[in-house]
């Protein structure tokens, strides 16, 4: 119990400095180009914090977290477009409904296993985009120009943003966005913390590593899985929400597996299951990501090499692996006080 006590002080404490930083970054002045690809990675970096609940920590190999960022982005979208609703009020309600989405995805996968559950997910994701790409019918009539009801290839537009233009002003509205997601990545990590360092992450785990023993007492694979599931939507579909908010157009890019492969490097490169992977995942993947701009062609040439070499390397991760040192470093500096045991993450 001492062990946990100091990594929730540990973790508090470190959170609370990446938290100042970011919010001091916008005062330095960055420009407009380095102030986005920071809202990306808030953005990015919660919705693989919410994968990595159900991936990293519950141990579902389920590839449908963009499909249901794309449903919370499409949701808020529409509610904007077609009823005339404010983002803001939209956005909870994709949520929720991203939650739902969630769960029926879950009914149909979740009494599947391993590369079932992979290829089934990934395969309602592919249905998703062949949905939206193939969407020709009109829905609407704007002038003499037909509207597909979900934008179709071009994408659905018009729904408007979270009025930080007005607010703010042209200059620095970004900043409103920026903000935004940050707030977002700050609940949805201290959610996840929550949930790896409570007895529901314990559980899961136990499902996750050991099922005939999770079952044997008492735990029920499919409502703990179906439940992780649902948890980590809300979040990912707040995510699709903000993403639509921030660029004021949806598209079915967000479906492609380029981007796909982009966020389980992520998880990858982070620590899958690691309470503090996500985030250093996100960082490091948009850093090299950053350094390959100039690469189009070989990039997720890549993102493939980068995740062969930390399953090869480093399979903890970076998260994993500061872990690791850090424990070696008090043993040896500590002795036999130093030696105890830190209760494990994942």
């Amino acid at each position: 119990m001492m062990s946990i006590g100091a990594n929730w002080r540990r973790d508090l404490a470190f959170g609370v400095i990446l938290l100042a930083v970011a919010a001091a970054i916008p005062l330095l002045g960055p420009s407009r180009y380095y102030m986005g690809q920071l809202t990306m990675f808030f953005i990015w970096a919660t919705v693989v914090s919410q994968w990595n609940l159900v991936f990293g920590v519950a141990g579902i190999f389920s590839l449908a977290q963009m499909a249901i960022f794309a449903f919370g982005g499409f949701a808020t979208g529409m509610l904007g477009l077609y009823l005339g609703w404010s983002l803001w009020a939209a956005l909870p309600v994709a949520a929720l409904g991203a939650i739902v989405f969630s769960i029926l995805i879950g009914l149909a996968c979740l009494r599947l296993r391993g590369a079932y559950v992979a290829l089934l997910t990934l395969a309602i994701s592919q249905v998703m985009l062949l949905l939206i790409e193939t969407d020709t019918a009109c829905f609407t009539m704007e002038g003499v120009t037909c509207r597909n009801f979900t934008g179709g290839s071009r994408g659905l537009y018009g729904f408007g943003d979270f009025g930080f233009r007005e607010l703010l002003g042209r200059k620095d509205y970004v900043k409103g966005d920026y903000y935004l997601s940050l707030v977002l990545l700050v609940l949805a990590t201290g959610f996840s913390f929550v949930i790896i360092r409570s007895p529901l992450g314990f559980a899961f785990r136990a499902l996750r590593d050991n099922p005939e023993y999770g079952v044997s007492r008492g735990l029920n694979r499919f409502k703990y899985q179906l439940l992780v599931f649902a948890m980590s939507a809300f979040f990912t579909g707040l995510a699709g929400g903000v993403f639509a908010g921030h660029f004021r157009v949806m598209g079915a890019n967000s479906l492609y597996l380029p981007l796909l492969l982009f966020l389980v490097s992520m998880m990858v490169v982070g620590g899958l299951g690691r309470a503090w992977g996500p985030i250093l995942g996100a960082g490091l993947v948009m850093i090299a990501d950053e350094g390959m701009k100039d690469f189009v062609e070989i990039r997720n040439l890549g993102y493939g090499a980068l995740i062969i070499i930390f399953v090869v390397l480093l399979p903890q991760g970076v998260a994993g692996t500061i872990e690791q040192v850090w424990a070696r470093g008090k043993r040896w500096l500590g002795g036999p006080r130093g030696s105890r045991r830190s209760e494990p993450e994942g």
